[in-house]
């Protein structure tokens, strides 16, 4: 073997290891057993409530906008509150224009490209915890597809009443678990406004929009998917980060799905739903801080339980399952791409330069 083919063939060796390394490496994690907990019920009592009711559809429904309960900042009690009411409040207009662009279908990518920008500077200024403007994207996502017509005040009012069910129990989470963990001050803006938030922003809400638009050119159906993954893989802190949570998140996906297809075939009584979207939230919970990777297989079966739960059983599993695998190889690809553009250094300085020129320095703190 020549000395060129044997030094290639280390190096190719050399990168095998550390991406496995990367792959399987478990972070630490100090968050309380109480958190996952507290979001497990947030998001199943609502579709217990509806399976009881008789309405499921509802009760999956309230689940997505109880998601609000993972803007729990590790704070003061009123700081604390006010978050979490003001994420609700997010939320509830993310859906309502999510559901807005079913009017005109052709603005649902524009729609979606404009929640992901304003969304993500506001979470970028007032430093929201992660998962930072994901649920605000998927509640318009989710919207732009979910059927409206005559029934879309009753399914605005009903996510609304998810929202406020989940301000109640972080009000009760958050009056236990401070008594055992101290809060930390609140983090002031980021001092850069233009660079950090603005230029950042707009970034991934022009790859968000794309990856819905790849995603409709694609012809899959109920798309919403594809953006939720551009943002997760896209939100990386750096190139190799969003490399990373690109890799993990469709290895997880393809391992969901085969939880997904053992769930489909076997859940199908409308408790059972319930109760595995409280398991697979509680398991997500715990195992986000940890490994992407792994919280990902949770993450495919919650969102297709949450999805689908009215229109399990009635249409093809196979046909659904693998709807969600393109949706997130498609926006996951997306989410890589914006990375790239995101940390190109001389994109970033064009981009400065343009929008200085007609907003003037955004102040400096």
């Amino acid at each position: 073997m020549s000395r060129a083919r044997f030094s290639l063939l280390t190096s190719i060796g050399a990168l095998a290891r550390r991406e496995w390394r990367e792959l399987v490496h478990v972070n630490a994690s100090d968050r309380p057993w109480e958190l996952p907990f507290a979001v497990a019920m947030a998001a199943g009592l609502p579709l217990l409530l509806g399976v009881w009711l008789g309405e499921i559809g509802y009760g999956a429904l309230a689940s997505i906008g109880a998601m609000t309960i993972v803007y729990i900042p590790r704070t003061t009690l009123p700081r604390r509150m006010v978050t979490v009411m003001a994420a609700a409040f997010a939320m509830i207009a993310c859906f309502a224009l999510g559901q807005a662009s079913q009017f005109i279908p052709m603005a649902r990518g524009p729609i979606i490209a404009l929640v992901a920008a304003l969304v993500t500077m506001a979470c970028r200024y007032y430093r929201v915890v992660p998962p930072g403007s994901l649920f605000f994207v998927m509640a318009a996502a989710i919207g732009a597809y979910m059927p409206g017509g005559a029934d879309a005040p009753a399914r605005l009012g009903v996510f609304a009443l998810g929202t406020i069910g989940a301000v109640v129990i972080t009000f009760l989470y958050s009056a236990h678990i401070l008594r055992f963990r101290d809060p930390l001050p609140a983090q002031a803006p980021p001092d850069d406004l233009l660079d950090f938030v603005v230029i950042d922003a707009l970034i991934i809400g022009l790859f968000v929009g794309l990856s819905l638009g790849a995603a409709q050119l694609l012809g899959i159906e109920k798309p919403y998917w594809a953006p939720v993954s551009c943002l997760a893989v896209i939100q990386g802190i750096n190139l190799r980060a969003v490399w990373n949570r690109q890799a993990q998140r469709i290895i997880g996906t393809m391992i969901g799905l085969a939880v997904t297809w053992a769930l489909v075939r076997h859940a199908t009584n409308p408790w059972a739903i319930a109760i595995a979207v409280t398991v697979l939230t509680f398991c997500i919970e715990t195992a986000i801080v940890r490994h992407y990777a792994f919280a990902a297989i949770f993450i495919t079966p919650l969102t297709i339980l949450l999805a689908e739960a009215s229109t399990l059983g009635h249409s093809s599993s196979s046909a659904l399952m693998l709807a969600r695998f393109a949706d997130t190889v498609t926006g996951s690809l997306l989410g890589l791409a914006g990375g790239v553009c995101i940390h190109n250094v001389a994109l970033r300085r064009m981009l400065r330069r343009l929008l200085r020129a007609p907003a003037g320095e955004l102040p400096k703190r």
